[in-house]
């Protein structure tokens, strides 16, 4: 039986999908930055070291023996020197990193978790953290100088959102990335909404939803990074960036340019000519995990059934098609049928959107036991057991209380930003060309008038206009191999 594309078409967007917040002035923007970054009893000193060193101002998370969790603590920090770097005309660059094997395993969601069970004023407390971190995430996203993470080692959850929103990610061999949220009964959020919906094909609904890792080179093909590079080249690199300087009157847009191709220099090759998912696996990918084509966490399924019933006992594909299955069945029905909603409408929110939005849905989540269970389960009790979800299955979860999610709480206001403007409100990354070409522009080149374009003219096309940049043969072939 042949994979057929379907059309149903994704529910309408709901609630909040054009949420906004009254404007501030600049008085009251900066009376809310003020209280937001004062420091609080039980802070730690030393969860986050800053350095400088010439031109460059470097920020490391350093909890290393929670693999750099993020907290409340460490985003205060972050936020006001972000706001301060911003404003000194001598700090030209900023360079994050992580100590230890993690850049930022996540959120510190052990701590929400026993938050939230002080009732009301837990969850409420818990629900205002996730408005710092998102105002920071957001800071990140629109920040006004070159931003750039070194994301050597496991990055997740809150270390995604720290990173994924820069113009410049190096992954290097030590690079874990992976979104687990539905596995302690929650969403994909710092961002998600907005750079999971951009990735190609049905790449970003399938790491959504299963909680898939991508390792090393892995995470530069799929673009969650925009470079790869060895490990033991980074302080050399770093070294480098802190000798740039910039003219007064380059734009942000020229000194990014000028630290791309200070990258370039430092680039020794790719362990790998593919993605370890490429070929036939994405094609199922692709036909499996489109949320435009998949109304329903059972319409996935059902496709995933088809796949598996198609092919004999033991091949690989048949096997991942299992796993796959098992694995979403594993995770909170609930918090399956929420992101699938997110990866559905996503795509329609500007990245101001994003982050209302998802302070929104994690509000929601906060007050939903599934969260506690999860936590609980995975994280503190760290049982093998399926944890007791409510309800226990996604046959069982009503549209309704998906469409709860979508819906402002009452009572709460949307979230205020510290970041407003055109600027703070793009609906693509304005820095998407120093990573690598989308799926969509190579197979836009691949025919003229209806003409296939021998993959040789491709390839040279998109290496012309990305200055040679490494990786681009490499994704240029692949997609073109998959056509």
């Amino acid at each position: 039986m042949p994979l057929k594309a379907k059309v149903t078409p994704p529910p309408p967007a709901r609630g909040f999908a054009t949420t906004t917040a009254p404007r501030a002035t600049n008085e009251s923007r900066q009376e809310m930055l003020d209280n937001l970054v004062e420091e609080q009893p039980g802070d730690e000193p030393d969860d986050v070291l800053f350095g400088s060193q010439l031109g460059l101002r470097t920020i490391e998370l350093n909890r290393p023996k929670k693999l750099n969790s993020l907290n409340a603590s460490m985003a205060r920090k972050i936020l006001a020197r972000l706001k301060e770097y911003e404003k000194s005309d001598l700090a030209n660059i900023i360079l994050i990193s992580g100590a230890g094997r993690a850049f930022c395993a996540g959120g510190d969601v052990a701590w929400l978790a026993q938050t939230n069970q002080k009732g009301e004023a837990g969850s409420k407390e818990s629900t205002d953290y996730f408005g710092l971190e998102y105002k920071l995430d957001h800071l990140i996203a629109s920040y006004k100088k070159p931003y750039i993470a070194f994301i050597d080692g496991i990055t997740m959850g809150g270390g995604v959102g720290l990173s994924v929103h820069a113009p410049f990610r190096i992954a290097t061999q030590n690079t874990v990335f992976a979104m687990p949220e539905t596995t302690i009964g929650f969403f994909p959020d710092v961002g998600a909404s907005f750079f999971l919906t951009r990735m190609d094909g049905g790449m970003g609904c399938y790491l959504a939803l299963t909680s898939n890792q991508l390792k090393g080179v892995d995470v530069f093909y799929h673009g969650i990074a925009t470079h790869y590079l060895d490990s033991s080249v980074l302080p050399a690199l770093s070294t480098r960036l802190s000798e740039l300087q910039f003219r007064d009157t380059s734009s942000l847009s020229d000194r990014n340019t000028l630290i791309a191709s200070t990258l370039a220099e430092f680039s020794s090759g790719l362990p790998s000519p593919k993605p370890q998912i490429s070929g036939y696996l994405r094609k199922l990918i692709d036909f499996c995990f489109d949320p435009a084509d998949h109304p329903t966490p059972q319409s996935i399924l059902s496709d995933l059934a088809r796949c598996r019933d198609r092919e004999a006992e033991g091949t690989e594909i048949r096997i991942w098609a299992e796993k796959t299955i098992a694995t979403i069945k594993e995770r909170s029905p609930v918090s399956v049928a929420v992101t699938l909603r997110q990866m559905q409408i996503g795509r329609r929110w500007n990245i101001a959107e994003t982050f209302r939005n998802e302070y929104n849905i994690a509000a929601h989540f906060m007050r939903h036991p599934d969260f506690v269970t999860g936590v609980t389960a995975r994280l503190i009790a760290k049982t093998k057991e399926r944890p007791a979800w409510k309800p226990e299955n996604l046959d069982l979860v009503r549209k309704e209380e998906v469409d709860s999610f979508f819906t402002p709480r009452k009572g709460e206001a949307p979230l205020q930003l510290v970041v407003d403007g055109e600027g703070a409100a793009y609906r693509e990354y304005p820095h998407r060309e120093f990573g690598l070409p989308t799926e969509e522009r190579i197979l836009a080149a691949a025919k003229k008038d209806g003409v296939v374009v021998e993959k040789e003219k491709v390839v040279e096309r998109f290496l012309e206009r990305s200055g040679g940049k490494e990786g681009v043969r490499e994704k240029v072939l692949e997609v073109l191999d998959r056509m």
